[in-house]
């Protein structure tokens, strides 16, 4: 895969894969009209891992890394995490708002380069909802990540049995491996 090609992409299609033992995501761009197009990454988390870990390939192969992140702790409420590229180098790091996810969840990221962007769940009555009934787990969520006033990205989550999400990037500056890793951390990680 062709890292120009994945950067250029404004729209993703994040899927989840079922399986027992571990979460696995794959990742398309758009094609045409707006569907689902070629595969540009997939996702796996890191079974049994002492400290939470997402590898990210160039597809199913799983043959070729392109990046991944890590929890800086085991245990940790507001927890960061470290994303690197497939050479260990990094990227950015994003981290849990603990003290504001309590209503509504809110996210930071940081890539070098750029202010720090906040993602927060669009819509709060359904964000409380979320929060105070669990049966409600299925409900859609939709996080618009911003620098300010202006949407650098955002994610959309479809209904449907299965998790499916939409991103959507309008900040041309932003690193795609970092999105895709921010998309696959917010359906992994945000019931935590």
């Amino acid at each position: 895969m062709d890292i120009a090609a994945l950067q250029a992409q404004t729209r993703l299609f994040l899927r989840q894969k079922i399986t027992m033992m571990v979460n696995r995501y794959v990742v398309h761009g758009a094609g045409p009209g707006g569907s689902e197009g070629p595969v540009m990454a997939f996702a796996e988390q890191k079974r049994m891992a002492f400290k939470e870990q997402v590898t990210i390939y160039t597809d199913e192969s799983g043959s070729e890394p392109l990046a991944g992140f890590k929890a800086r702790q085991v245990i940790d409420l507001g927890g960061e995490y470290d994303v690197v590229d497939h050479t260990g180098l990094p990227i950015g790091m994003f981290r849990k708002d603990f003290a504001r996810s309590l209503l509504r969840s809110t996210w930071h990221l940081q890539q070098p380069g750029l202010p720090t962007l906040t993602g927060q769940e669009r819509n709060l009555p359904v964000a409380l909802l979320r929060r105070f009934t669990d049966s409600l787990s299925w409900l859609p969520y939709h996080f618009d990540f911003s620098i300010g006033a202006s949407i650098a990205f955002s994610v959309d989550r479809r209904w449907g049995l299965r998790d499916r999400y939409v991103i959507e990037i309008h900040d041309p500056r932003l690193d795609r491996r970092l999105v895709i890793a921010v998309a696959v951390a917010l359906d992994a990680l945000q019931a935590r």
